[in-house]
């Protein structure tokens, strides 16, 4: 019989996949082939995403109608955020891609053109205000050197009805923050759940970078009687999945300086969240 030890040679992959395998929930276990891919959180409540590695858009809907200018807010599964230029794991940042298809070619960067937008700075946001029209919209997740991963979004297809272009640009962000986008305040849900961060006129990055002016999320969950519970999303994570027990939380969410004493950027207001039974 084949030792244990020499089990992950033999398969080619790393100890630490196999443990996971073996330890974690059987809806997990699909997404095994990602995990080496992916920096997670270490923490016990942290289990892996059910989801592939993806771009999305947290805010705007396929078919829907839109008056320019608007906010595109951008969502990553399974992946961090890092600056151009910078490298750090498996981490990239946001190309938003305008009435283009995928590339051909992933080997080659990714043009800068008006059709294809760079978020260079680690941004998880832009402010739309295109003239009126049908357009496509597709995200794309890039390297140091705006090579692309093969980490994209579905396409999207969005209608503007009206375009105002003397509209600043501030009068639609609004002022820099960070928020939960997910779960609502007050929700009610089952674990394990996905947890979504964003923010708005800041930029993300993985620490490791040590890319000046961005930060990393830091989410702390507290119970009553009970020790807080702080998670740091180190890796420029913007959305993890939970599995905390059962209860009554208070959550913060907060953005921490990747500079010199780590301060705090921004932070969320307190939302509450009940984990209920399974």
């Amino acid at each position: 019989m084949m030792p244990i030890f020499a089990l992950p040679r033999y398969l080619g992959i790393s100890l630490t996949v196999l443990l996971l395998v073996f330890t974690m929930p059987v809806w997990a276990q699909s997404t095994v082939a990602s995990v080496d891919e992916v920096e997670i959180p270490v923490h016990p409540w942290v289990v892996p995403s059910p989801r592939s590695a993806e771009t999305y858009f947290t805010n705007l809907k396929d078919g829907a109608t839109y008056e320019a200018p608007f906010v595109a807010r951008f969502g990553l599964s399974m992946r961090g955020l890092v600056p151009a230029g910078q490298t750090a794991g498996r981490s990239g940042h946001h190309h938003l891609l305008i009435n283009k298809d995928l590339p051909l070619d992933f080997k080659k960067p990714l043009p800068f053109t008006d059709q294809y937008i760079h978020f260079g700075k680690g941004q998880m946001e832009m402010v739309v205000n295109l003239p009126p029209g049908k357009y496509q919209f597709r995200l794309l997740l890039a390297d140091q050197g705006h090579i692309p991963y093969f980490v994209y979004s579905k396409p999207l297809t969005l209608t503007i009805s009206k375009q105002d272009k003397a509209a600043a640009p501030a009068s639609v962000q609004g002022t820099a923050r960070v928020e939960l986008l997910s779960p609502a305040d007050r929700e009610t849900v089952k674990g394990p759940f996905r947890m979504q961060f964003h923010a708005s006129g800041y930029n993300v990055s993985h620490s490791g970078a040590k890319a000046g002016d961005t930060g990393h999320f830091r989410l702390t969950m507290e119970r009553a009687a009970r020790k807080p519970e702080v998670i740091n999303f180190t890796g420029g994570q913007t959305e993890t999945w939970l599995n905390p027990p059962p209860g009554d939380y208070t959550m913060r969410l907060e953005l921490v300086s990747n500079g010199a004493g780590n301060s705090v950027m921004s932070a969320s207001k307190p939302s509450a969240l009940t984990v209920a039974v399974r």
